[in-house]
């Protein structure tokens, strides 16, 4: 049924269903660093969700100077 729901989907509809799960996947890692993190700004969140988006891998040690203290 799903199947048959998501072929009969536009294409414009299935861009906006990619953009609302990506949009809550975001929201969900934002509440996780707020929880693991109380103590960081919404700047500091705001790198640390960029840098899982683009760079899922802790950043070598020789990329981490001038790195928020916390954000590796």
């Amino acid at each position: 049924m799903q199947l048959e729901l998501h072929r009969a989907m536009t294409g414009e509809r299935k861009i906006a269903l990619a953009y609302e799960m990506s949009m809550f996947g975001r929201e969900l890692n934002r509440a996780r660093l707020r929880q693991e993190h109380p103590e960081w700004t919404e700047a500091e969140i705001a790198r640390e969700l960029l840098r899982l988006a683009f760079f899922p891998q802790p950043l070598p040690a020789g990329l981490t100077a001038g790195v928020t203290p916390g954000l590796k």
